[in-house]
């Protein structure tokens, strides 16, 4: 066995009333002095007993949505509510670019002041860390990608993690430095940051560039998986890691959504739409 001990130490002066009402002797100055006493606390560990361990990575196979982790997934509730708090994330009936009517709408484009911004950066670290996608440097693709991959750098070197960072231009400039990419040199891993994934556009065109630089595409991360399927039976998040072989990492999912309104009062009616929503619209195999 081995044995842990805190040891605590205290002063305290000893008080009038508490001598008064248990003696009748007056008051001394020595019985005003400090008293000093310790406790010691003895916690024992039995080795034979179960231990238990919290998860310290996750590999993930290529094309896996890495926000699949099973690390402790807090965050991503923190992050549903953040982002119904600050209305970006809505309850009622939206449609579609498919032409579904859906019944949330989650617009990433109204994190737009400093201090959502800011949060926003801070939730997406955290989805790296609970991911372990090994990378090397940050790529934002114009025009959404923008800000959040120079917000995103910045929470990473507050946590600790200082990595370059850059984006692209949507027409190429043909003065000053030239180019379309703006910011460090494309190299080694690049982690490709964007609000989500719809069509893969973005994603395809970030892919290009960083291949035609020498580099690698380590994986994308979003704000949101919809889970949703499009044309055929994946969502858009799968098919661009089976496309690209490269894991996508989300904050948060749709499963993380329904999973946050169950456990929420009042709000019953929104669960049983999504619910539904997922049941018809949803990809069955994560």
């Amino acid at each position: 066995m081995s044995a842990a001990w805190a040891l605590i130490s205290c002063t305290q002066t000893t008080s009038a009333r508490w001598r008064c009402s248990h003696s009748r002797n007056p008051l001394r100055a020595a019985e005003r002095m400090p008293l000093r006493f310790r406790v010691i606390i003895f916690i024992v560990f039995d080795p034979a007993a179960p231990c238990h361990r919290l998860p310290c990575r996750t590999h993930l196979a290529a094309g896996t949505p890495a926000s699949a982790s099973i690390m402790a997934a807090s965050f991503r509730q923190e992050f549903i509510r953040f982002a119904i708090s600050t209305r970006v994330l809505l309850f009622g009936e939206f449609k579609t670019k498919a032409g579904r009517l859906s019944p949330y709408f989650f617009n990433a484009g109204l994190f737009c002041d400093g201090s959502s911004l800011r949060e926003l950066a801070r939730f997406y670290a955290k989805a790296i860390s609970a991911a372990d996608v090994p990378f090397d440097m940050l790529f934002g693709p114009a025009y959404k990608g923008i800000p959040l991959v120079a917000a995103v750098a910045i929470a990473l070197a507050d946590a600790g993690r200082n990595v370059p960072f850059s984006y692209n231009r949507k027409e190429a400039k043909d003065h000053g430095e030239g180019g379309s990419v703006v910011g460090a040199a494309l190299a080694g891993r690049v982690l490709i940051v964007d609000d989500v994934i719809s069509a893969g556009t973005s994603v395809r065109e970030s892919v290009g560039l960083i291949r035609a630089a020498g580099a690698d595409p380590a994986g994308v991360l979003i704000a949101l998986d919809r889970m949703e399927r499009g044309a055929a039976e994946l969502s858009a998040t799968q098919e661009v890691g089976k496309l690209y072989g490269i894991p996508v990492v989300s904050i948060a999912t749709l499963d993380d959504l329904i999973a946050y309104l169950g456990n929420e009062k009042g709000m019953a009616p929104q669960l049983a739409a999504v619910a539904a929503y997922r049941k018809q619209y949803g990809v069955h195999d994560v």
